[in-house]
């Protein structure tokens, strides 16, 4: 493994095929740097004064129905186009096949690290059906949360999203030829072989349970970055049982209770699922997948100090500011019960 003058060395991302420099200590640098207001830490958004949540006005005007549960609903302000938008000036980029956009929100303003494990399956079950309305279309289906207004989420009101798409992201794309190269050569999908040896280790193993492991990667480049893998080969959402869809609701409100209580706050994150491309890609073999989730936490000293991408990152290549071990002993010490249910 390349090795750096201070210690410090460089891992390989094998989804990616990029290196991240690992970095021991970072954080003892003196910091005088900006810090960030300290995160929220209520149960959900303010339902009064939310348009996304039951009963508000929406900015184009439209009220949004009284819901309960998991509700989906457009966005109203894309991104991109539909494919059967008429009024969606076309472009070389675009072409006529457009685009699409849906964002899908929780039950009354709720979060979810406080919602119930049924609950959070409804969540699950909502993104199998979105994918499963829109595969036949759309090549790249991403379901994704940006959580908390510190990675830029725009609306307090907890909502994840799903963009689709008519052809593969540029990090979709290296995914998925990453993955295809290693299993031309070893005839087994990269994530299972990595994700048993990673069991073997235990090193980097933050939760597990019969049908899931929650760990930090390896190469792992946000402070306390996790991924979320199946134990046996699945490629996309939808092909989960219902076992797997109660344990993957279980394990993740897990994490997200770990992830509040390091800093005592409402930990921001970006989200996002990650399976075998859809569209033209269902009539391909795409036994190399697997289905994976990440969660990217900008959080590094506490409730007020994020990762910066600076200047070595931006013009040559990324770092870490402390171990990835060494956030796994962070994310386990966690305790599994919410920090303002100890404090009541």
């Amino acid at each position: 493994m390349p090795e750096l003058d201070n210690g410090s060395r460089r891992r390989y991302n094998i989804l990616l095929g990029e290196w991240v420099i690992v970095c021991k200590d970072r954080l003892n640098r003196p910091w005088k740097g900006i810090t960030e207001p300290q995160p929220a830490s209520t149960k959900g958004g303010e339902p009064g004064a939310n348009y996304l949540a039951p009963g508000g006005t929406r900015a184009n005007g439209i009220k949004t129905p009284d819901y309960s549960g998991t509700f989906v609903f457009e966005n109203d302000f894309p991104i991109f186009c539909r494919k059967d938008d008429a009024t969606c000036p076309e472009t070389p980029i675009e072409d006529e096949d457009g685009l699409f956009i849906q964002q899908k929100t929780y039950d009354s303003s709720k979060r979810q690290v406080f919602m119930t494990n049924k609950e959070n399956e409804e969540v699950v079950k909502t993104f199998i059906q979105q994918i499963q309305e829109m595969k036949k279309d759309y090549d790249w289906i991403q379901v994704f949360e940006n959580h908390g207004q510190i990675v830029g989420c725009s609306n307090s009101h907890p909502h994840c999203q799903i963009w689709a798409t008519t052809f593969l992201p540029s990090n979709s794309e290296k995914r998925d030829r990453n993955q295809r190269e290693y299993f031309q050569k070893k005839g087994r999908p990269m994530l299972l072989d990595y994700l048993e040896k990673e069991h073997r280790k235990q090193e980097r193993i933050v939760l597990k349970n019969d049908h899931w492991t929650v760990l930090v990667p390896y190469w792992a480049y946000w402070p306390f970055e996790t991924m979320v893998l199946p134990h046996r080969h699945v490629k996309r959402l939808d092909e989960l049982t219902q076992p797997e869809i109660e344990d993957l609701a279980k394990i993740t409100k897990q994490l997200l209770i770990k992830y509040d209580n390091i800093f005592k706050c409402d930990f921001p994150f970006l989200f996002g699922w990650h399976g075998a491309p859809t569209g033209s890609f269902l009539n391909q073999n795409c036994d190399h997948w697997q289905l994976h989730a990440v969660y990217f936490p900008p959080l590094v000293r506490s409730a007020t100090i994020k990762k910066f991408l600076a200047g070595y990152e931006t013009m040559c290549e990324a770092q870490r500011d402390f171990t990835p071990e060494k956030a796994a002993d962070v994310l386990r010490a966690q305790s599994a019960s919410h920090y303002t249910d100890e404090a009541a």
